[in-house]
């Protein structure tokens, strides 16, 4: 955990020493030590700099980090409940029903604030994974076979009603990819306070679960007979699991793989257990974002590429690499 602490911290510097504008980082050490502590003493950085660092810089370093804890954690978490080692945040239909949401928002709200557009996709979302789980207890229950079924029947539907309506309004089809491809780009702090509640709340509840899920993952009948109720256990993560991710994808579009990368990393370090995994996969999560946002800012400045081109770019080659030792396992 400690050296978990020390790659984040080093991140966190980075991410907001490094950009166009550069800033010296033990200046913003200073600066940053200085206001947590609540120094007064005269800045080393001038006006610019400071405005640059606490309206720029440090907000869109604490949203990075808040997205990545919350998708690890969550990928963790999905990965327990569901005993599938490629389970991922968007498994039950989160990222094509926070999609039809922001789509629905960009091609018929004429300029859709910046409050709009989350509520939709977040909206989305929610009613996405709430309709898998109605489908799958329809189905004969809630195994996580059968929630995994729904919940690609309904990412299914949902994304052919996306396609739908970005063909009727083909003018829109850019925003709606500039969405898709997820972004941290933030103008001061509401994205940052609009979210952390989300992500404080959820990570709570499956850091307290994460024992629970050693129990489940031994399977139903086993944890049922040492006393736990595996479809109560599996319904709270699932709900606080989809409910951070939600919160999540709604002011930073869709970023891809970080739910699956980050939880099979610290697997290879640590282990299987989740009360390890889970708040370690927290920290790492908030890093690995937080240095991805930074390559995507960097690379090809002054442009800005979209951060989810650079996290499939990693994750790709790394999900192929959990498949292959998946299937040969099983073999």
């Amino acid at each position: 955990m400690w050296i978990a602490l020390g790659i984040l911290f080093l991140s966190a510097i980075f991410g907001a020493t490094l950009g166009p504008a550069g800033l010296d980082p033990w200046q913003v050490i200073r600066e940053i030590l200085g206001s947590a502590l609540l120094v007064d003493e005269p800045s080393s950085l001038s006006a610019t700099e400071r405005a640059i660092l606490w309206e720029l810089r440090v907000p869109r370093v604490v949203l990075g980090g808040l997205v990545g804890a919350m998708l690890s954690v969550a990928g963790a978490s999905y990965q327990g409940v569901f005993r599938n080692p490629l389970a991922d945040p968007y498994l039950l239909g989160v990222a094509a029903g926070a999609g039809l949401g922001a789509t629905i928002v960009i091609a018929y709200v004429p300029d859709p604030s910046a409050r709009v557009l989350p509520f939709a996709a977040f909206a989305g979302a929610v009613v996405a994974v709430a309709l898998a789980y109605a489908v799958g207890r329809s189905m004969g229950g809630r195994s996580p076979l059968t929630l995994i079924l729904a919940g690609i029947a309904i990412a299914s539907f949902f994304t052919a009603l996306q396609t739908y309506l970005q063909q009727r309004n083909a003018e829109t089809i850019r925003q709606v990819y500039t969405w898709i491809l997820g972004r941290l780009a933030t103008a001061g702090w509401s994205e940052v306070l609009t979210l952390a509640p989300y992500v404080v709340v959820c990570a709570i509840v499956l850091v307290l679960y994460r024992r629970l899920l050693d129990v489940l993952s031994v399977g139903d009948a086993e944890a049922d007979s040492l006393g736990m109720s595996s479809g109560r256990v599996r319904l709270i993560v699932v709900i606080f699991a989809t409910l951070g991710t939600a919160a999540a994808v709604a002011v930073s579009g869709l970023i891809a793989f970080v739910g699956i990368v980050v939880p099979h990393t610290v697997r290879l370090m640590v282990g299987t257990s989740y009360r390890s995994l889970i708040p370690l996969s927290m920290v790492f999560g908030a890093a690995f974002l937080i240095l991805a946002d930074l390559a995507a800012r960097t690379i090809a400045a002054p442009a800005e590429l979209p951060i989810g081109v650079i996290t499939a770019f990693i994750g790709a080659p790394f999900f192929v690499f959990i498949l292959r030792t998946s299937l040969r396992s099983i073999g």
